[in-house]
């Protein structure tokens, strides 16, 4: 491991307490942008700025930042989707089992992400789909916002027309003069506890995607919509029945400022194992931390793994109601404010072990370490994958005698029966390089 003597120089443009506080106990030394700086933890928008080749400069060895130069890649919702799409082609191109398809042309095993377009440009497409089931619901986001902005759902093909006329473009042709959308099936039988649909907001560390080293938080939570849900198309409109966005929830009559409408993982499980059972839980839980792994590895050829880089990515994840994880989206800068207090002993914690793992020793860094640290200092992140070691990996059904498995790292356990086995090889799967 490479470590420099001397403290680290610090630079934020985000004025957060969980930062700074963690800067200062860290003993490290608060610099202006212009001077010379160790550790940058930045907006998206100043990361650009740093990689742009008419802006950007070139890092030294002893300078890290908190953000990959194209981490659009995985957190625009667009691109995301694309790069899965791809990613799936490719293992089907190579005849990979994680890639067989049902009699109806379905992904047994990768089907992971609601179905997807963009708009304008995948318009007809979305038309020909939406005709085959005109019963459906679909969700429109737009592709570069956050906290739940822009954001709407449509019934009716109607209903698109009219967002287009609203934005000022009469026809789909001209991509350039609109803002990008993607247009996603609607999840409409979300898991519900107390008759109220939830998210998860899972924190995923990546410290490098060649070879791809990731974390995950085991402190996550749910967030909760304030009001009951409910399918009824005269509901369509309230987003306090739809979106689970704290920044939209906060604002509902029903929002409680103590708790903040959220739960812990833990309270979640806690939940799941005692309606559910311990080993359904272990399998959702299981499944989950499989399609992080495979978004990842779906990035990762694409992903510029620049070595002065790692990232924390807050990803959005949905139940629905036979305990199927679905893949929502991925946020490049996830929210470092505090809506409770929990909710900032939780994120100063994230933020503690996130500094463990990118700074070694909270010495001044340098970049040309191996970026695999030692276990005790993980906190409460674990593996999820490290030099083709995976953490938690769903089971793998039994083969024929002679056929090679690598050993799995815990207990296997079967999938819902609702939902078939992966084949032998997800265990044996190298990480992609």
């Amino acid at each position: 491991m490479w470590i420099m003597a001397g403290k680290v120089k610090w630079v934020t443009d985000i004025e957060k307490s969980v930062l700074i506080n963690n800067f200062e106990k860290r003993g490290w030394v608060q610099v202006a942008e212009n001077e010379d700086w160790n550790f940058y933890w930045m907006s998206v928008q100043t990361i650009r700025n740093v990689f742009s080749v008419e802006t950007g400069y070139r890092l030294s060895d002893d300078q890290i930042v908190n953000h990959f130069p194209n981490h659009y890649e995985l957190t625009r919702k667009d691109l995301m989707v694309k790069n899965i799409k791809r990613y799936r082609k490719e293992l089907e191109k190579e005849g990979s089992p994680l890639a067989e398809k049902d009699e109806n042309g379905k992904y047994l095993y990768l089907d992971f992400v609601p179905v997807t377009y963009m708009l304008p440009a995948d318009y007809n497409l979305f038309v020909e789909e939406f005709r085959k089931n005109p019963s459906s619901t679909w969700i429109m986001k737009p592709c570069g916002k956050a906290q739940g902005k822009g954001i709407f759902l449509i019934n009716k093909l109607s209903q698109i027309k009219k967002w287009s006329r609203d934005s000022k473009t009469s026809s789909f042709v001209s991509q350039s003069t609109k803002e990008a959308y993607v247009i996603s099936l609607y999840i409409n039988n979300p898991l519900l506890i107390g008759g109220k649909k939830f998210d998860l907001r899972l924190y995923v560390l990546v410290s490098t995607y060649r070879p791809l080293r990731c974390y995950m938080y085991k402190l996550g939570f749910c967030r909760f919509c304030t009001v009951k849900y409910t399918r009824s198309t005269s509901e369509l409109d309230n987003m306090f029945v739809h979106l689970t966005n704290v920044a939209i929830q906060k604002h509902g009559e029903d929002y409680n400022h103590i708790h903040g409408g959220k739960w812990t993982v833990s309270n979640l499980r806690l939940y799941l194992e005692s309606t559910r059972g311990k080993e359904v839980t272990n399998k959702l839980f299981d499944e989950i931390h499989w399609i992080i792994v495979q978004s990842l590895k779906a990035v990762a050829p694409v992903m510029n793994n620049d070595k002065h880089c790692f990232e924390c990515y807050g990803y959005d994840i949905i139940i629905d109601d036979k305990l199927k994880p679905w893949l929502i989206e991925v946020n490049a800068s996830p929210s470092l404010s505090s809506s409770t207090a929990s909710d900032r002993v939780l994120k100063y914690g994230l933020v503690s072990d996130t500094l463990n793992i990118a700074v070694p020793g909270g010495m001044v860094p340098d970049c040309r370490w191996n970026k695999s640290p030692p276990k005790e200092v993980l906190g409460n992140y674990e593996i999820l994958e490290e030099r083709g070691h995976t953490c938690c990996r769903p089971s793998v059904p039994t083969l024929a005698a002679g056929s090679p498995v690598a050993p799995a790292t815990r207990t296997a356990v079967c999938w819902p029966s609702a939902r078939p086995s992966l084949p032998a090889s997800l265990a044996t799967r190298s990480t992609m390089q």
